[in-house]
């Protein structure tokens, strides 16, 4: 695995062949460093809100009414140039303005920019060979203070690092969850097909722990001398 340089990366983005690297709009050229694209905060947020659920089910239990995970999240708008404040310890799930296409020997590390992380922003999105959407965000503020962030702005930056094989990142037998999203998309982690195994592994494991006492072979306790009042030991009554 290699990390392009800019040298690279300007011809990649400039290039119409289909093995190429796709970044649309690119406002500005200043905006591809040395090694790494600089990317701008999308107009669509996906806010999370406290609800009186204790916690946030990726499988419903039994007897107890499921409550999907969008219903933990609000989503809201804003145009370029306009605000949008994040809260100390609120998670936001958001995009890029930028739609990005990668070949199937690209693979990208997405993280948030200096001048942000030093106001206690935090991204971190990792983004497969042959990969196609606006980027995902997730934005967490890790500090004490609010923070504006304004849309449009570079906060993030991308890292593309080409890899020595093809490899097939979307097929028939294996689905994507967030390919091709221009929108934030909450957590699909419910989808998870080892959730379904667990929960059976449980369920049989509560079983087999679920025993009669009436059957078990439990061997009976000794008596044990009770000491009276005055000090002296006296058998059990």
């Amino acid at each position: 695995m290699r990390l392009l340089t800019r040298e690279e990366l300007v011809a990649s983005l400039g290039s119409d062949s289909t093995d190429s690297i796709s970044l649309d709009p690119l406002l500005r050229e200043d905006q591809v460093g040395e090694v790494s694209v600089d990317l701008r905060l999308g107009y669509d947020f996906l806010v999370s809100v406290l609800t009186r659920s204790p916690a946030v089910e990726l499988k419903s239990s039994p007897g107890a009414k499921f409550r999907g995970i969008q219903t933990y999240f609000q989503e809201t708008r804003r145009t370029l140039g306009e605000r949008f404040v994040l809260y100390p310890h609120q998670l936001v799930l958001g995009t890029t303005v930028e739609y990005l296409a990668l070949p199937s020997n690209v693979y990208t590390d997405v993280s948030v920019r200096s001048s942000y992380a030093r106001l206690g922003i935090g991204i971190s999105t990792s983004l497969q060979p042959g990969w196609r959407g606006c980027i995902p965000l997730e934005l967490f503020n890790h500090g004490n203070t609010p923070v504006e962030l304004v849309v449009g702005s570079c906060i993030c930056q991308a890292k593309f690092y080409e890899i020595a094989n093809q490899v097939q990142y979307v097929s028939e037998a294996r689905g994507r969850k967030y390919f091709g999203s221009i929108r934030p998309v909450v957590s699909k982690a419910k989808r998870d097909k080892d959730l379904a195994v667990l929960a059976k592994l449980a369920e049989n494991f509560h079983g087999d722990a679920t025993l009669d006492v009436s059957e078990a072979n439990v061997p009976e306790l000794p008596e044990l001398p009770v000491t009276d009042t005055s000090g002296e030991a006296s058998p059990a009554e």
